[in-house]
């Protein structure tokens, strides 16, 4: 429901406001604003977005829980969207955004309201899934078995595995 009231508001908000600041300033100094902000907001979603995956690359590199970094990077990346739709109301709430003190507080806020049944972050286990071996990088033990569907058989070589007797057969 709250959703829908987004939508039939919005659009109501920022054609009312329009309307208002065109009647005040002009048409044109009025696209003008448009056309700055949305400039200026596309720049200030780069400068912040690249704040935000560098606290997103240092929680993973130290182990600390990512939920807030990535919470600061969902709300950038939809105040670029707000700053890039046309209008008054968008974008002063995409501004808002891109406040880091607004984001902490909309951060807590959903936090509140946001359940979270667990969470963990690495392997604790890590040595009953992977072994390292000294020549090279971390190996990953699989097993893997062969599926086709019952009472088809394939039909020659796909070219991604090698059937003994198809690839032989195919050469000459």
């Amino acid at each position: 429901m709250y959703l829908f009231l987004a939508f039939l508001m919005v659009p109501i908000i920022e054609i009312a406001l329009f309307i208002q600041v065109g009647g005040l300033i002009g048409l044109w100094p009025t696209l003008g604003i448009v056309i700055i902000t949305a400039i200026l907001g596309t720049w200030l979603v780069k400068t912040q977005g690249r704040m935000a995956l560098a606290q997103l690359s240092r929680s993973f590199s130290e182990l600390n829980d990512p939920t807030e970094p990535l919470a600061h990077g969902a709300m950038i990346l939809f105040s670029g969207a707000l700053l890039l739709t046309p209008g008054f109301f968008t974008d002063a709430v995409g501004f808002a955004l891109l406040v880091p003190s607004v984001r902490v507080a909309v951060f807590h806020f959903l936090k509140k309201r946001v359940n979270v049944q667990t969470f963990q972050m690495g392997s604790q286990t890590r040595s009953t899934y992977q072994r390292e071996y000294p020549g090279g990088g971390d190996v990953i033990d699989g097993e893997y078995e062969e599926v086709s569907p019952s009472g088809s058989k394939p039909k020659g070589n796909s070219g991604w595995v090698e059937h003994g007797s198809d690839r032989h057969s195919e050469q000459h």
